[in-house]
């Protein structure tokens, strides 16, 4: 396209400007390699936009591709050196055409060891033929020859060297697109593995719960009950445990999902009472909204898991009745939530891992609850499904606040 594109020019210029500017009459060969330029080239447009349609559909190259290439290549490289004759019966005194279709041939095009020396076997051929055809001096034919061979070496080791570049970098796209499929297929094995683990255990968990509760209706010693409420408690952690790696694995496997057009106040509330109405709740938990009504799309059943998560971790990390905020507003475009708790705080180190899993970012709680590690990057995977961003703001001592923002729906 680019070489049509020039002689096209070159063709509008020798209409437009008068003959006494350009002086076409004197190089009448110019005004025909222009023609005959402007008459090929067409036809390799024509030939590459076909291959490449058939390409797109095979996802593979055939001969006729690769024959291809190589006749436009030896078509460029052949244009280049006859506009050097042209210029001068001794080319020595005029390469840049030469040159450039040289340059460009060996770094963009890729040729194998054979079809590499059949190009420069061709076209030593045909820079002979023309200084025949120039009726040159024997002197002159052996400088030229000399650069010919000095010219094309150096097109045979650039072509090289860019062959071996390229090779490279395609060996290194074919490697990383192998490990990546290994990847998702680990990635898929495990969601399964972990799905499946995790749903097995519920039933065993289930019967240990339901055997305490049985024994809690006899009559049983304190000693017996602590130990029966250790096992409840135990139960209700190794579930909360299932559902976090259950729900990890559900959101890594969904693309999209499910939303409704949901008023933010009453969500944030409803989160906020199930927490109000916990009879050991450490916190206070406190909701407060700057904008009434708030719409966003949301899928009710995550988002709360969202809100809960945050409160969940705030409650984690605060002291005994402080004080948790849970604010609604409207900035610009987007709906922002704070949960915000100013207990114990997230140390410098540990908040570019804050959302990935299994990470030390992972930490016990002020009453020595257990961290799974799966909490806040499940956080991130559902704020994330819902187009929406998430970050933190922490100091040390001080206290968190966990900033989600959601498009207005």
């Amino acid at each position: 396209m680019i070489f049509l594109l020039l002689n096209v020019i070159i063709r509008i210029l020798y209409f437009v400007f008068p003959q006494s500017l350009t002086r076409a009459q004197n190089f009448p060969e110019f005004n025909t390699s222009n023609w005959v330029f402007l008459i090929i080239t067409p036809f390799f447009l024509i030939a590459s936009n076909l291959l490449i349609h058939d390409y797109k559909k095979r996802r593979k190259g055939t001969q006729l591709m690769a024959f291809t290439v190589f006749l436009f290549s030896l078509y460029i490289i052949t244009c280049g050196m006859y506009s050097s004759f042209i210029a001068t019966s001794d080319p020595s005194n005029s390469l840049t055409l030469y040159l450039i279709a040289l340059c460009l041939i060996s770094a963009i095009v890729v040729f194998e060891y054979y079809e590499t020396f059949i190009l420069i076997i061709a076209m030593e051929l045909f820079f002979t033929a023309l200084l025949l055809y120039s009726q040159t001096s024997p002197t002159q034919m052996v400088y030229n020859q000399l650069i010919s061979v000095i010219l094309l070496s150096a097109f045979y080791l650039t072509s090289r060297y860019f062959f071996t570049y390229k090779a490279n970098s395609y060996q290194q796209v074919l490697q990383i697109r192998e490990k990546n499929e290994q990847i998702e297929k680990a990635n898929v094995f495990k969601n399964q593995v972990l799905g499946m683990v995790a749903h097995d255990l519920r039933n065993p968990i289930a019967s240990v719960e339901s055997i305490a509760m049985i024994m809690e209706l006899d009559e049983v010693t304190p000693d017996t009950q602590d130990n029966l409420d250790m096992i409840k408690a135990s139960c209700a952690k190794a579930r909360s445990i299932i559902d976090d790696l259950l729900e990890a694995a559900r959101n890594e496997n969904t693309v999209t999902i499910e939303t409704e057009r949901t008023e933010v106040n009453q969500l944030l509330k409803a989160a906020v009472s199930s927490w109000q109405s916990q009879g050991k709740l450490n916190a206070n938990v406190v909701f407060t909204s700057g904008v009434n009504p708030a719409y966003a799309l949301i899928n009710k059943e995550k988002f709360f898991r969202v809100v809960d998560n945050l409160v969940s971790n705030a409650v984690k990390f605060s002291k005994d009745y402080d004080r948790v905020d849970v604010r609604l507003s409207k900035v610009e475009n987007k709906i922002m939530i704070e949960v915000q708790d100013y207990g114990m705080g997230i140390p410098a180190e540990m908040l570019p891992d804050i959302f990935t899993r299994f990470t030390k970012a992972g930490r016990t709680g002020l009453r020595g609850e257990k961290s799974t590690g799966l909490g806040l990057s499940i956080v991130h995977q559902i704020v994330e499904s819902h187009n929406g961003t998430i970050h933190v703001e922490s100091t040390e001592g001080k206290g968190s606040v966990f900033v989600v923002k959601l498009p207005v729906g």
